[in-house]
């Protein structure tokens, strides 16, 4: 049964969280999940947010305003321009919204009522992963043809032609499988991981000051204050994370448009 977490035993003790605990009750139950609803959120917020911030630009601009345009700049010029080049600038907006988007799901990871980022389910960074996979196969592939695209990418330039046939499915495997599984993988394990170590000291915090030992329970306040520090490297850590999937994702645009490797 779904929320049974919050539903006593016969014996006076809470239900185990279980995987039900992420759908809705009512109607919804099972299609729309908790993770559902935080994605629509974090997208809502993006928009609303760069809708209001630039929907009467000024020559002097407002904070919301010259926080819109910093945040743009930074995937423009910091991302999009300095790795993929000149090129760099019409992906711009896509890299940003990357940025963005990933940086609101994943600081959902320490905000009240939420307390998980979306991203620390491998559906969304693997839907993420996918998108990005094949942009930037179909921005090679338009720039330079199916064949001398995938030539590029599995043919370096200046290995001897005897060691192609160990090299073309080293990159192939290398350019094609490995990125985008290793792109969802990385964003997955270090928000599920910054979760669960939340967890475990809030939930030890709890263990230790139920415990029957006296001496015990005055650690549960070393726990938690543990868990105060860990929640504002969270935040770090779901920042980073949400420059690296972008920062990752230039780098794989920039080797599609490169004329060699």
């Amino acid at each position: 049964m779904s929320g049974q977490s919050s539903v006593l035993a016969a014996g006076g003790l809470p239900w185990p969280p279980s995987v039900d605990d992420f759908f809705l009750p009512g109607y919804f139950y099972p299609w729309i999940t908790k993770f559902t609803v935080m994605v629509w959120i974090a997208a809502a917020v993006v928009m609303v947010f760069f809708l209001v911030s630039y929907r009467k630009p000024k020559l002097v601009p407002t904070k919301a305003q010259w926080i819109a345009e910093s945040i743009y700049s930074f995937g423009r010029n910091g991302i999009s321009g300095d790795v993929i080049g000149h090129e760099g600038i019409k992906f711009a907006p896509y890299i940003t919204t990357l940025l963005t988007f990933i940086g609101v799901m994943n600081v959902m990871a320490i905000v009240p009522f939420f307390q998980i980022a979306p991203t620390a389910h491998i559906g969304f960074p693997a839907a993420l992963a996918l998108i990005s996979w094949v942009l930037y196969i179909w921005v090679g592939i338009r720039k330079h043809g199916v064949r001398r695209y995938f030539k590029n990418m599995t043919m370096p330039s200046g290995a001897p032609m005897w060691l192609m046939p160990l090299l073309i499915p080293l990159e192939f495997l290398s350019n094609f499988i490995v990125r985008p599984f290793t792109l969802a993988i990385r964003l997955f394990a270090n928000m599920f991981a910054g979760h669960f170590i939340l967890l475990v000291f809030t939930l030890g915090g709890v263990v230790l000051l139920g415990s029957s030992t006296i001496a015990i329970k005055p650690i549960s306040v070393v726990s938690w204050a543990m868990d105060i520090v860990l929640t504002f490297l969270e935040l770090l850590v779901a920042l980073l994370q949400a420059y690296v999937f972008a920062i990752l994702n230039a780098v794989y645009l920039q080797t599609s448009l490169t004329e060699e490797h």
